[in-house]
């Protein structure tokens, strides 16, 4: 029998994401049971602490285990953390020095959320793609410059490391792992039970983009500001480069750097979080959405809707403004 370790940090502030996994991976072996006449789980939750204490003690969870008695488990799964990720990371270094020895000797891990931060604080993302919460992105990006971020991706799932975006998109990461472990049907069948829509491959439509702004490079925040001002029209990066006096390779270099993207890529970010709002709160058209935001061909505005919010401008007004469909 494989054996399924949920880790309840010290600090934690997300009990959904604990209970929420126990649950499903239970029915699951339910379900697993009844069919096969075993279960393919021995579930547990384990920690550093005896017990943790949730929303200022209105909850506590007691874990089953101290890490310290597992030496092999199949699978671990680590929940979302507070937002005080340096916090979490001090506190929990037992665990997360347990979590690189276990994925060594062959150990799964799942991280949920924010939950990436203290498994990318061992290490072991270095090098490798992981997603987190999109509100959580530049303050990771900062801390771990070694882990390939993919903030848009809902799920990732490399070399027996699987990450997810934020917040109860958690549902889907639980449901994909059910898949991997189980079986396609025991998937669909807690899919089901749960009701948790199956194969949604980005959290991209829910990002709210603000920008990296917290770098310390002056030159980039002036390029930031400019680019965040000039939404109605087409920004020659060039032209940029020549109005603050630098090179355009030296500042495609710094501005990646700061931002975690190109300047073209950050201009192209402003500019459809600018239209996501337009369409979510006025009933302007596709086309007064576009020309707002410096588009003046629909094609190449579709296009770049759509990679960054993985919708149509049509289907994303339809979906977030239900006034404006009735037009």
């Amino acid at each position: 029998m494989k054996h399924l370790t949920i880790i309840v940090p010290n600090g934690q502030n997300n009990l959904s994401s604990i209970v929420g996994s126990y649950k499903i991976f239970t029915r699951a072996n339910d379900h697993w049971k009844e069919k096969n006449g075993t279960e393919l789980f021995t579930i547990q939750l384990a920690g550093i602490s005896k017990e943790v204490d949730f929303y200022g003690g209105l909850f506590t969870v007691k874990p089953e285990k101290d890490i310290s008695t597992i030496t092999k488990t199949n699978l671990i799964i680590i929940p979302s953390l507070n937002h005080n990720y340096e916090r979490a990371v001090k506190e929990n270094r037992p665990l997360i020095d347990w979590l690189e020895k276990q994925y060594k000797n062959g150990s799964d891990i799942a991280s949920i959320c924010t939950g990436a931060f203290m498994l990318a604080s061992s290490g072991i993302l270095n090098g490798k793609s992981c997603s987190t919460h999109w509100a959580a992105a530049n303050t990771f990006r900062t801390m771990f410059p070694k882990v390939n971020l993919q903030a848009d991706r809902l799920i990732t799932d490399e070399q027996g490391i699987y990450t997810n975006g934020g917040a109860y998109s958690f549902l889907n990461l639980i449901i994909y792992l059910i898949e991997k472990y189980y079986d396609r049907q025991t998937a669909i069948y807690c899919s089901k039970v749960f009701q948790i829509e199956m194969d949604r491959n980005n959290q991209s439509e829910f990002t709210i983009f603000t920008g990296q702004k917290s770098h310390g490079d002056e030159i980039v925040k002036e390029a930031q500001e400019y680019i965040e001002n000039k939404l109605d029209e087409r920004i020659s990066i060039e032209n940029l480069c020549a109005t603050l006096s630098i090179g355009r390779r030296t500042f495609d270099r710094r501005f990646i750097k700061a931002t975690g993207n190109t300047p073209i890529e950050y201009s192209q970010r402003v500019k459809i979080e600018a239209a996501k709002r337009a369409f979510e709160a006025t009933r302007k058209t596709i086309n007064e959405v576009m020309y707002g935001v410096g588009y003046s061909d629909v094609k190449a505005f579709r296009e770049v809707f759509r990679k960054i919010t993985g919708m149509s401008p049509l289907a994303y007004r339809s979906k977030y403004n239900k006034e404006a469909d009735l037009q």
